[in-house]
């Protein structure tokens, strides 16, 4: 009896899952086995290949043939440079990087929303802020307004006298009497 290494198709259409198995070579693909010995999907990326290496070593050394798929399987995972002892055994598989846990990504979303600020998911208007401002420091703010209007003003006045001609201040006198008068009036 004739026995091979061979690929045992499941799954849907177009999502294709393999088991390596060791079946007599004269059966069907899918038909009855002898063991098996590993797993395929070529579906995930990179593609899972599982393979139970002291069985295929075995099988191999008692002379089970496998088929051209399930010999570059092996060729990647090592086993058949173990069998026919040529180098390279370590083989080329790339194995899958681990996923984190969906408890710590939870704990540690859970953190971050405790350490928000208390205030609310969204920010606050202009004026709104502008009020909270004021009603949290409101001395503060009007000595500080003063003292900034009266040295805004100071400057202001120095520049204006510097820089005007003799008719630009015949026009500042007679404004200056109806500022006068406009205080006394009220």
């Amino acid at each position: 009896m004739s026995v091979k290494i061979k690929l045992m198709r499941l799954g849907k259409i177009r999502t294709p899952h393999f088991r390596i198995v060791i079946a007599d070579s004269r059966s069907a693909r899918n038909s009855k086995q002898i063991e098996e010995v590993g797993r395929y999907s070529p579906a995930s990326d990179p593609s899972l290949i599982e393979v139970n290496s002291d069985r295929i070593q075995y099988w191999l050394g008692v002379g089970a043939q496998p088929t051209e798929a399930v010999s570059a399987l092996l060729k990647i995972t090592g086993d058949y440079q173990k069998a026919n002892k040529l180098p390279g055994t370590e083989g080329t598989l790339k194995s899958v990087p681990a996923r984190a846990e969906k408890r710590t990504a939870y704990e540690a979303a859970v953190k971050e929303a405790m350490n928000e600020p208390k205030d609310g998911a969204t920010t606050l208007k202009k004026k709104a802020a502008e009020k909270l401002a004021a009603k949290s420091t409101p001395a503060e703010t009007t000595t500080e307004s003063t003292e900034q209007v009266s040295a805004s003003e100071a400057p202001v006045s120095e520049v204006s006298a510097e820089a005007s001609t003799p008719t630009e201040q015949k026009s500042e006198t007679e404004t200056q009497p109806s500022a006068e008068s406009n205080e006394a009036s009220s």
